[in-house]
């Protein structure tokens, strides 16, 4: 069964960090191309960052990029989202999936909230 669990998400003032962890099992985790989606109320989900499978290309979308960092460690099925300065627009739903992403791999997500 595979699952993919975020972790991370919190209520924090504009300018603060978070940084947050999805957990994967049930699939070759080093094998695959992952990435951090989001998605705002009334918006659709965005792509936010995209990491390869070897962890050495990452890709941003403008709006967070210079301030928004993803990795992974293939040793322990996990992904990372280090986010930093972060905005009232930031507020969603983040969540973790392949890329592209697999309809039956989306989980839970996790709440960030961005307000002073």
């Amino acid at each position: 069964q595979v699952q993919l669990v975020e972790s991370g998400g919190g209520l924090v003032q504009p300018g603060e960090s978070l940084r947050l962890s999805c957990t994967v099992s049930g699939i070759p985790f080093r094998l695959y191309g992952m990435a951090w989606y989001r998605q705002a109320p009334g918006k659709q989900r965005e792509l936010v960052a995209h990491i390869r499978s070897g962890g050495g290309t990452t890709t941003y979308a403008d709006s967070v990029k210079g301030r928004f960092t993803i990795s992974r460690d293939n040793t322990k099925n996990t992904m990372y989202l280090q986010m930093n300065s972060l905005k009232p627009e930031d507020t969603a739903v983040y969540y973790c999936n392949g890329n592209p992403p697999r309809s039956e791999y989306w989980g839970q997500g996790t709440q960030v909230t961005v307000s002073s």
